[in-house]
């Protein structure tokens, strides 16, 4: 199994997707590939533009995508699929969809099998078990939250470790915590942004430079750097 999972696309400052583009060329390799681009968290973009900008980004670094979108059967697409890569934006949409297209079997069939995943923050939600620790609005209902179940672990994306100044609300250490009493036999991968992890079967590692905060029921929150075991939280 091979998974490239992304906090977030962009980082402040920055243009959309810029700071993984490498890693993405990397991942995939040297020789061009074409992704299949599933753009179904797009609420306020449509996917036709949502396309079109991660297009533009995979062609600077040799690679290329064409859109489930576009295709008249998601399933057969899926099972074609060079790669498979999975915009962010609202989780409770993309789940939607997915389920909807019936691509839950498909994607997880693929993905074992070798075919490799690309996500980031919404993309990267769904690699999980479920999506019950996205920080996304449930603008519509899917079916259930279930998701592709590639790694054990629930990722929370765009971790942050307080509110902002004046906000008196739960943090986000709070709302994980929650999480936990529901849910005691998960644990929690709090990856801040510019973070990612690389998965090639049994080679698990981080890549930025911010730790990943990891959260278990009834046990204190631990940061892992680059270089430490995550194997059995993957």
């Amino acid at each position: 199994m091979r998974l490239l999972l992304i906090s977030n696309s962009t980082n402040a400052g920055e243009e959309y997707l810029d700071y993984p583009k490498i890693e993405i060329r990397k991942f995939l390799g040297d020789k061009k590939v074409t992704g299949l681009f599933i753009p179904y968290a797009g609420v306020s973009i449509t996917f036709d533009d949502y396309t079109k900008r991660v297009k533009e980004r995979f062609n600077e670094v040799g690679h290329d995508i064409i859109s489930i979108h576009d295709a008249e059967d998601p399933v057969s697409a899926v099972k074609n699929a060079e790669a498979i890569i999975v915009g962010g934006g609202n989780t409770w949409q993309l789940i939607k969809m997915i389920q909807d297209n019936q691509l839950i079997e498909a994607v997880r069939e693929k993905v074992l099998n070798d075919t490799p995943y690309i996500g980031w923050s919404a993309g990267s939600n769904v690699a999980c078990p479920t999506i019950k620790t996205t920080n996304d609005m449930p603008v519509v209902e899917p079916d259930s939250f279930n998701a592709f179940n590639l790694i054990k672990s629930q990722i929370n994306p765009h971790y942050l470790d307080k509110n902002p100044d004046g906000h008196a609300g739960e943090t986000r250490e709070d709302r994980i915590n929650e999480f936990l009493i529901a849910n005691q036999d998960m644990s929690v991968l709090g990856l801040r942004e510019g973070c990612m992890f690389r998965i090639e079967g049994d080679d698990i590692s981080l890549i930025g430079t911010r730790p990943v905060r990891v959260f278990a029921y009834g046990k204190d929150p631990v940061e892992l750097n680059a270089g430490d075991d995550f194997s059995n939280l993957i």
